[in-house]
């Protein structure tokens, strides 16, 4: 194996392991809620068999919170079951919006950890690429990390997945600090090993404040 291969491989399992714990803490959230609305639901139980009588309002308020507990649960395992089976296979054709999608998803928790909006584009119709999604995954999301380091004070991200040419391309905009002396270095050698292995073009713009990511298709595609 040589460095590029275990850059890639050791980037790949800490990706995949990064995604892994802050899905398990959602659920975690997930579960700590329902068991508060089950905690409510006894004390209402109790309060009953005591004489009092039950309030139809507060009843539908918990199972309304119950609900809506469950729907979040399916939305994040499900976010899960595709990140999982982004690895099945090494070259297959995939919609450029339903991996940005999926990306936004997996993040949602470090982009409001750190305060940031991100403001998603959609291409006016299905554009596929073939590509290996689970390493296009950790480009994108490496590629994420470095803008939500450089947004400027807007804290606000313009994600687009869009057609160009005989390929797509993911931009990153409004990232006014990319300019900055303290900006990080972009692509670093994490990102350029995985843009080489997915044949991809990774741009950064200080003018344009945005950075750019090109995937050709596959001419066998």
């Amino acid at each position: 194996m040589n460095i590029q291969d275990a850059q890639i491989g050791l980037g790949g399992i800490q990706f995949f392991g990064k995604m892994a714990a802050s899905i398990s803490h959602e659920i975690k959230n997930v579960l700590a809620i329902i068991n508060e609305n089950a905690g409510l639901l006894e004390d209402i139980c109790f309060m009953a068999e005591r004489g009092r009588p039950i309030d139809p309002a507060r009843l539908k308020k918990l199972s309304g919170s119950v609900k809506d507990q469950i729907r979040r649960a399916d939305h994040i395992m499900t976010s899960m079951n595709r990140f999982a089976h982004s690895v099945d296979e090494a070259s297959v054709s995939i919609d450029v919006s339903e991996v940005a999608e999926l990306l936004v998803s997996l993040s949602a928790r470090f982009i409001a950890m750190r305060g940031v909006v991100l403001a998603v584009g959609k291409p006016a119709g299905p554009v596929a690429i073939t590509t290996f999604p689970f390493a296009l995954l950790n480009l994108l999301w490496l590629c994420l990390d470095y803008a939500m380091a450089v947004v400027g004070p807007g804290k606000t991200i313009e994600l687009f997945a869009e057609k160009t040419g005989d390929g797509a391309w993911f931009r990153f905009g409004k990232l006014e600090d990319m300019a900055a002396d303290a900006a990080p270095l972009f692509p670093a050698e994490r990102e350029t090993a995985l843009g080489q292995a997915l044949h991809a073009q990774i741009l950064r713009d200080p003018v344009a404040s945005e950075i750019r990511v090109f995937l050709a298709q596959s001419r066998d595609a």
